[in-house]
């Protein structure tokens, strides 16, 4: 951990409410109606674990706070359940979220996109993958798809893109293989936790990602060696940074300029924020977005539920005609909100 990250912490107990955040929404309505911000309680997605995640934000937090003249602190929790909840309890004012639970939160009405992580041509790409053992019976794909009830699978959780949907859609059920019903046994965790089990011999198979794969083999770098990647998906969505979607426009449009501010420009103090950047594998920093930037992903969950329905066992085929217009229907909805952003814009 770099000494502005060991900094930051340090002067944290003035930015940081208790670990995870108090409960009580931070904007309260005036006397007049509009909200009045007190605070951003900025949601952490679990990386290695909670306190690991909480100190590679804490830096950026900081820097938001000082932009913002607000006081920022970390909801920190260790699983993307309690996360999905804490957003639904209105907990949480900000965060930077799975495709996945952003599109949950967008289409619930409680967040809105404000940016998500700047990519360049030439610069590897995010990937999932899956790990497995150097040495030992699984070393390859076709043996994992050939007997998938042998091995014991290690992966993330169900909101997790790169953790659950891709590997799911774009490898298993292409393969009639349910992930959570196929396999010797399963355990359900982090990127981290999911690699450590395979690399100590507690699981065969793990699902993983390149970004946290990579994260790992500067953490752990013996069980590293123990790895390796017996397969890797075409690039999924893009995890965005969200915002409660009744915060005033004016404070969304402040917090989306630092965003896509941070790390751009000169001196020392830019120096630091694109180290900071770097420590959260956002190299490049962030790029201005809305509710759009989650188009692919609605199209993935699409997919996943055509895969799904159609290697279903159905009373008859009517049932499953209903349910494949059912997914239809849902989808072409969640297409039509996410374009009426670009459109209000």
């Amino acid at each position: 951990m770099n000494r502005r990250t060991l900094l930051a912490l340090a002067l944290s107990s003035s930015l940081m409410a208790p670990w995870p955040a108090g409960a009580q929404p931070a904007p309260v309505p005036s006397a007049k109606g509009p909200l009045v911000i007190k605070e951003v309680r900025f949601g952490v997605l679990p990386l290695g674990g909670t306190v690991e995640s909480r100190a590679l934000w804490t830096p950026l937090m900081a820097d938001m706070s000082r932009a913002l003249g607000l006081p920022v602190s970390a909801y920190s929790v260790p699983s993307y359940e309690e996360l999905d909840r804490a957003i639904g309890r209105d907990e949480i004012d900000m965060a930077f979220l799975s495709a996945k639970m952003a599109l949950d939160a967008v289409m619930q009405r409680r967040m809105k996109v404000v940016a998500q992580i700047a990519r360049r041509d030439g610069m590897p790409e995010h990937r999932a993958v899956l790990l497995a053992r150097k040495t030992g019976p699984l070393n390859t794909l076709e043996v994992l798809l050939a007997q998938p009830e042998r091995w014991r699978l290690a992966r993330g959780d169900s909101r997790s893109v790169t953790g659950f949907i891709v590997p799911q859609s774009q490898l298993f059920l292409p393969n009639q293989i349910e992930m959570e019903t196929r396999f010797r046994s399963e355990f359900v965790g982090t990127h981290q936790a999911t690699a450590l089990a395979v690399a100590n011999g507690d699981a065969d198979v793990a699902t993983n990602n390149t970004t946290d794969f990579e994260r790992f083999r500067q953490q752990f770098p013996v069980e590293a060696a123990r790895l390796q990647v017996i397969w890797e998906s075409e690039p999924p969505p893009g995890a965005p940074m969200v915002v409660r979607r009744d915060y005033p426009p004016e404070f969304q449009a402040k917090l989306q300029a630092f965003l896509v501010g941070y790390g751009k420009g000169k001196g020392p103090r830019a120096d630091a924020e694109r180290e900071v950047l770097k420590n959260l594998r956002a190299a490049y920093g962030y790029v201005a977005a809305d509710d759009s930037a989650l188009l692919p992903e609605a199209k993935l969950e699409y997919q996943l539920g055509r895969q799904r329905a159609l290697s279903a066992a159905w009373v008859n085929d009517a049932a499953r005609e209903q349910r494949l217009q059912r997914i239809e229907k849902a989808y072409a909805a969640q297409v039509e909100a996410l374009k009426a952003s670009t459109a209000a814009r």
